[in-house]
């Protein structure tokens, strides 16, 4: 795996379309957006501790609960891994894309659920390394995260759904190889994985993303990822976006209906 460059890319609002899952270039539908209400105020601050090493570290993270809830019906848990130009320590700047999309009015109203997003530290990313994969400190922070806001929130356990971009779709391949038993359904966007964890992966629903003129992290990345599942017999969905960029994720949650899908899994 080639090393990974940050990058800092805009903010663009957005609303996604239905779409089922599928191969190749999926088509793009209209959108409109709604004003988008400001994510620090609806994020809740929290903090989760993870040992390893001899030593302890704490991590920040931000949760959005969902609106109107009825505190009898458990909702879905979104978990939103960031970028590396979104790394730090300001428990803020992991809010960027998704998660403030998340807090339109209206995808508050259709999408109903927890959103997490963990920060991670500047000097971790959410691997073990580019070149072999494997899960961090940071992301079994994500995983600690995950496992005691099941036990204190209203979280349906059946429905906790993973994404992530650029770092954090590397991320998500490492977290979903390593907890398959946790989730519903993953959207790795631009990242990259081992490709001989793909043997875990085979009862996950997982619909790729990537830009075919992505130019910090190549294409190559998630197609290793997914020729190695489909040679094992495993059925995986993935959009190659034709003529762009590294960023992938405005397409894949604005046109190509991967929010959408994820909230049609439930786990089995």
């Amino acid at each position: 795996m080639p090393f990974f460059r940050a990058l800092f890319l805009p903010c663009l609002l957005f609303l996604v379309s239905c779409s089922p899952m599928k191969n190749d270039v999926a088509s793009k539908a209209e959108t409109s957006v709604d004003p988008v209400a400001t994510a620090d105020d609806l994020f809740v601050h929290g903090t989760i501790e993870t040992a390893g090493n001899g030593s302890s570290r704490t991590y920040r993270y931000r949760l959005l609960r969902p609106i109107d809830h009825d505190d009898d019906v458990p909702m879905p848990l979104l978990v939103f891994l960031h970028g590396m130009g979104e790394r730090g320590s300001d428990n803020s700047s992991q809010l960027d894309y998704l998660p403030t999309w998340m807090c339109s009015p209206s995808w508050r109203e259709r999408f109903k659920c927890y959103v997490l997003a963990v920060q991670c530290p500047d000097d971790e990313i959410w691997v073990g390394s580019w070149e072999g994969g494997g899960t961090s400190r940071a992301l079994h922070a994500v995983e600690h995260a995950i496992e005691d806001l099941i036990e204190v929130e209203r979280i349906d356990p059946s429905r906790v759904f993973l994404t992530g971009l650029s770092m954090g779709g590397y991320g998500s391949w490492a977290l979903a190889a390593h907890r398959p038993d946790l989730f519903a359904a993953v959207v790795p966007i631009c990242g990259g994985g081992d490709p001989s964890t793909v043997q875990r992966l085979r009862d996950l629903p997982i619909w790729v993303f990537h830009g075919t003129n992505d130019g910090v992290v190549s294409e190559s990345e998630s197609m290793e990822m997914v020729d190695a599942m489909r040679s094992a017999g495993i059925q995986v969905g993935y959009t190659r976006l034709q003529g762009v960029g590294h960023d992938s994720w405005t397409d894949a949650y604005l046109n190509e209906g991967a929010v959408n899908w994820l909230f049609s899994q439930q786990r089995r």
